[in-house]
């Protein structure tokens, strides 16, 4: 799977995220601080990665900061992105499980290397729930995109 990956910020779990995914097989398209000559600024990079799940470009994206929620608020901005804040792998499962997220927002704060690894874990884990209340929501919050809601 590609997965673009941003970070505002050159930290040590932004860089062990990368190798991580590489090491489970995924083509990483890094942005941000994680790409020399990139604008580093949480909202441009969290964007671009958010720009390539929406453009088809990636599967999926990860996107980093401090605390995660900037990084969040800037892709779910994006059309068709569906970022979850993840401090935790119960968290990631659910966000996947029910929200059918597509991008993975996280915090470089509180992020260890072992709960990275847990969230990762969760993530990959799990499958967009088939129950037609969990997708009727999901379709909801796709159709606040464009100004509209669908049945």
């Amino acid at each position: 799977m590609r997965i673009s990956v941003s970070s505002d910020m050159d930290e040590a779990v932004a860089r062990t995220l990368v190798s991580e995914l590489r090491g489970r097989g995924h083509d990483v398209v890094t942005h941000g601080a994680l790409r020399p000559g990139d604008d580093p600024q949480w909202a441009v990079c969290a964007e671009a990665a958010a720009r390539d799940v929406s453009d088809g470009i990636s599967e999926q994206a990860v996107v980093c900061c401090w605390t995660g929620t900037g990084a969040s608020i800037a892709a779910n901005k994006v059309a068709g992105v569906r970022a979850a804040l993840c401090v935790d792998a119960y968290t990631a499962d659910g966000a996947r499980r029910w929200n059918d997220a597509n991008v993975l927002a996280l915090s470089l704060r509180l992020t260890s290397e072992p709960l990275l690894k847990e969230i990762l874990d969760a993530w990959f884990g799990a499958e967009p729930s088939p129950d037609a209340e969990d997708r009727r929501n999901v379709r909801h919050v796709d159709g606040l995109d464009s100004g509209r809601t669908m049945p």
